[in-house]
């Protein structure tokens, strides 16, 4: 008896813990001893809900929201966007080498890259890819990132594609072995004038800096005395391409940028003195999406007093991230830090941790407050700070230019807003493009190519268009927009047509911030000087 008695007092012992520990709570002493509440969190979920949970899609919704929670700039990556989150910064990646976009759920093919796989093989611009290894490839399920994971891979595998030409009804099979495809960081290089040569930076990638030398050789060859370099619409990349690019122009021993933060001790990045363009009349151009290694470049010209900065006040990003990667091969971008110009002014602006809705719509906040067409409606939250030479620039988010370029919208009107908005320019100039592409093939240079859409009326042809797709014809309105008509169709055909460099020479041709950057060097004041102090001395 004594011994039954004791195995039963054992027995009940053990049953009561495990069912005190399977459903009595209990084991919330284990978040409450310290340990990590995140990981104990997870562990119930899995262990004790009501329902089947897939534990990994959990985790993937909340690390998003966690890092939402320390500032706009902490991201995660999940597995499958890792690539194409590197790709975009090293300057190549593996594929078939082609442009396309999504019309009517099929890829159109809409630029082959040159000595690239795809036109090795024999695919042309203006093809319709139907088909990609034996299956059928269009429909809503086609999307741009299904597309891009299809035509991936790695070097020197293989995919099938069948295509459509324009006016064949049979399916044309192609098999394109993949290879490297460079991705340009400078998309556009030429003179504006005869002493003025002008660089369009895209991206800070992992190439841009020796691509900037090429370009500036090349310049060099056509005799350029002055320098513009276009940083609109950078939205940022690499900060040590950033460096050794500012690091060409300043004197030996500039600031050109330092980093701070709370587990980060100072970092300063120093010009030189071995730049060889250190006396060359620099402009740089600037606007709201100028971000992050741009504004860490115009910053440097701007404090040093080196170059003059030309446009709208950029974006605000001066958060540096460091990448961490997870053992799936997910990764963090982790803020650890804050830039800083050589003036000491903080570039990023102003944001709310945990979230900042007013901080996600700052561009359009500043745009329905008259900055993109007022310089008196910049609102500046930060301290003065001085330049080198003693001019005064303001802190509190990104980097205000030197002289102010406001957006053009004299002619705007309800009908070329919606035009635009609409979609139907673009869609247009895809179906013209296609439909005339032997005739457009014939023009070898942007020049010619403009001179025959201007003299085809393409914004008639365009109105007609629209008006078949629902936007109905306005006649005074369409005159009064006429000239932004014309340029945004006939840019979008040259693009179709000749590729970024000369789209952008297109929209260059009556850009109001390259005509002032022509100014600034006609007059010869690129390199600024503080205003001279007046004298309260009475005569």
């Amino acid at each position: 008896m004594p011994l039954w008695l004791a195995l039963s007092v054992v027995l009940g012992i053990f049953i009561g813990t495990f069912f005190a520990n399977r459903f009595g709570g209990n084991r919330l002493s284990i978040i409450n001893s310290g340990s990590n509440k995140l990981t104990d969190l997870l562990h119930i979920i899995d262990d004790q809900y009501v329902d089947t949970v897939n534990m990994n899609d959990l985790v993937e919704t909340a690390m998003p929201q966690i890092l939402s929670e320390l500032d706009p700039h902490s991201v995660y990556i999940g597995v499958k966007d890792v690539q194409q989150a590197n790709d975009d910064l090293k300057g190549s990646f593996f594929g078939v080498g082609i442009e396309f976009t999504i019309r009517q759920d099929t890829i159109h093919v809409q630029n082959v890259i040159s000595n690239g796989p795809a036109e090795r093989a024999g695919l042309l611009a203006g093809d319709k890819i139907v088909e990609v290894d034996g299956k059928s490839f269009v429909g809503k399920e086609v999307t741009n990132e299904v597309a891009m994971r299809a035509l991936k891979g790695e070097k020197d595998t293989k995919v099938e594609v069948g295509v459509l030409r324009y006016k064949e009804k049979k399916v044309k099979r192609f098999t394109i072995t993949r290879g490297e495809i460079p991705m340009k960081s400078v998309t556009a290089t030429y003179m504006l004038n005869d002493d003025t040569g002008y660089i369009k930076i895209k991206n800070w990638g992992e190439k841009t800096y020796p691509e900037l030398l090429i370009a500036l050789a090349k310049l060099a060859q056509e005799g350029f005395s002055n320098l513009v370099i276009d940083l609109r619409g950078n939205t940022g990349g690499y900060l040590m391409s950033a460096v050794q690019i500012a690091n060409e122009f300043l004197p030996k021993n500039r600031l050109i940028v330092y980093t701070q933060g709370r587990k980060s001790a100072r970092q300063e990045y120093r010009s030189d003195g071995r730049g060889s363009y250190q006396q060359l009349p620099l402009v740089v151009l600037i606007d709201e999406s100028s971000a992050s290694a741009s504004e860490i470049f115009a910053g440097a010209i701007q404090d040093n007093d080196r170059g003059t900065i030309i446009g709208r006040r950029s974006f605000g990003k001066g958060l540096v991230q460091q990448p961490v990667t997870l053992h799936d091969g997910s990764m963090v971008r982790l803020t650890i830090a804050r830039y800083y110009s050589p003036s000491g002014r903080c570039i990023q602006k102003p944001y709310t941790q945990g979230g900042d809705k007013d901080y996600e719509s700052d561009i359009l906040t500043r745009y329905e407050h008259g900055e993109f067409f007022s310089q008196d409606s910049i609102h500046h939250t930060g301290p003065e700070y001085h330049t080198t030479g003693g001019r005064v620039v303001y802190g509190g988010g990104g980097i205000t230019p030197d002289i102010f370029v406001p957006e053009d919208t004299v002619d705007m009107t309800s009908y070329y807003k919606e035009a635009s908005m609409s979609g139907l320019i673009l869609q247009f100039a895809y179906d013209y493009t296609d439909n005339n592409r032997q005739t457009l093939s014939a023009f070898e240079t942007m020049p010619e190519l403009e001179a025959h859409l201007r003299k085809i009326n393409s914004v008639e042809l365009f109105v007609q268009y629209a008006e078949k797709n629902g936007l109905k014809r306005r006649n005074l309105m369409i005159q009064r927009s006429h000239k932004l008509l014309e340029r945004y169709v006939n840019s979008r055909v040259i693009y179709n047509m000749m590729g970024e460099a000369e789209w952008t020479e297109y929209l260059n041709a009556d850009d109001p911030a390259i005509l002032e950057a022509l100014r600034v060097f006609k007059e010869g004041s690129a390199f600024p000087k503080a205003p001279k102090s007046k004298s309260n001395k009475k005569g």
